[in-house]
Parts: structure tokens; sequence; C-alpha cells
């Protein structure tokens, strides 16, 4: 696979986040309720703004690891890590503090690794990999 493979790929995947989390929503919405519905879309958001928080994560590392030495910012792990742990703290006050269903929200935070396998199988089919 070239590099060009790999940028199609990642960008189909927030696709397939999308078309698995409708699904699971309204699944979640007839099995468990408003809340379950509402707990299942939170974890896709949650699931989606994580993605693109190691997206820009690994960019970041990337960049320091290609940089010149004297051209390296103090800091930019810290700020990388501030931002993580107020990403967990909302999504802590925002499950412990509403009505949202705990386990809804935690399956629709798994949306992203299943998306990665639907995009595996999807390239087997379309490429013929074996």
């Amino acid at each position: 696979m070239t590099a060009a493979d790999y940028e199609r790929a990642l960008a189909r995947l927030p696709n397939w986040m999308a078309a698995l989390g409708l699904i699971g929503t309204i699944a979640a919405f007839r099995q468990a309720g408003a809340s379950g519905g509402a707990g299942f879309l939170l974890g896709v958001i949650a699931a989606w703004l994580n993605l693109r928080l190691i997206e820009r994560g690994v960019d970041r590392i990337i960049r320091i690891a290609t940089a010149a030495p004297g051209k390296l910012k103090a800091g930019s792990g810290v700020r990388m890590f501030v931002q993580f742990a107020i990403f967990a703290a909302i999504a802590f006050v925002i499950l412990r503090f509403t009505g949202f269903n705990l386990m809804a929200a935690l399956l629709g935070f798994l949306v992203c690794p299943a998306a990665a396998l639907v995009e595996i199988v999807y390239e087997l089919f379309t490429y013929g990999h074996s």
C-alpha cells in the first residue's frame, strides 16, 4: 500500500463511524429508550473527538520527530496531555451527572474500532488483498 492508500482509508474512517453510529443510535433507542439512544450518540461523538485528538497528536509527534533539533518547542507534550485530560473530565461529568445510559455510551465509544474493522473488510473485498 502507498501513503495515498492510507490517507484514503483514514479519510473513510469517519464515514464508517457515522454510518455505524446512526445504525447503533437507532438500535439503542429502540432497545433502551431515549436515554440509551442519547447515550450511544454521546459515545459516538466522544469517539469521533477522540479520533481527531489522536490524529492531531500523531501529526504533532511526526512534526516534532522530523523537526530540526533547534526548532523544537518546549511543552508540546504537556499541551497534548492537558487537552486529553480536559476531554476525559468533560466526558466524566456529562456521563456522571446526566441521565444518559452509561453502557450505551461505552458501546457508542467503541464505534471507532468497529469502523476500523469495517474498513479492513472493505479493503479486503475492494482490493482483493489476501
